[in-house]
């Protein structure tokens, strides 16, 4: 099974891309980021953003997806694009019926290192430790898109 994780974001959003396979070993097929340009208008970004995952879907044919849900929200100015950029990542996978998980960073933190308290760090040692990767992922929102999938390997759960 192929997971992708998506770690929402309107400037950049991380994904990353796993599969598992029996016994519940997972392995690392890809992650990274889709960055949009900064000198166009929020809708050209949303356009951009739609455009460049349904590249990544195209490639990599995800059964599932994890998405990373946001319920909280420290600043309002930053809350309303990611929520746009959010809305515009459940409606391509929707239109690709890609079954949709949602975790919070909560939810996610539990599934990968037990702790729903625990660092960025920690999480991201734990990515590593997980996929048998030779190093964290760079940049932290493409450890971010694997941790969603980790946490979606996890679950059975579909929003």
């Amino acid at each position: 099974m192929i997971i992708l994780g998506l770690d929402p974001g309107s400037a950049r959003t991380g994904y990353g891309i796993i599969e598992k396979r029996r016994g519940s070993q997972l392995e690392c097929i890809a992650y990274g980021c889709i960055t949009t340009p900064q000198s166009k208008s929020n809708p050209a970004r949303l356009l951009y953003l739609e455009k460049e995952l349904m590249a990544v879907l195209k490639r990599y044919r995800p059964d599932v997806a994890a998405v990373e849900s946001l319920f909280f929200f420290k600043n309002l100015k930053t809350a309303m694009p990611v929520s746009e950029a959010r809305g515009v990542i459940l409606l391509t996978l929707e239109r690709r019926k890609i079954p949709i998980y949602e975790c919070s960073p909560l939810q996610v933190k539990m599934a990968i290192t037990g702790y729903g308290r625990a660092e960025k760090k920690q999480v991201q040692l734990m990515v590593k430790k997980i996929l048998s990767l030779p190093e964290i992922p760079k940049p932290d929102d493409a450890a971010d898109g694997l941790g969603m999938a980790i946490a979606c390997s996890l679950a059975q759960r579909p929003a």
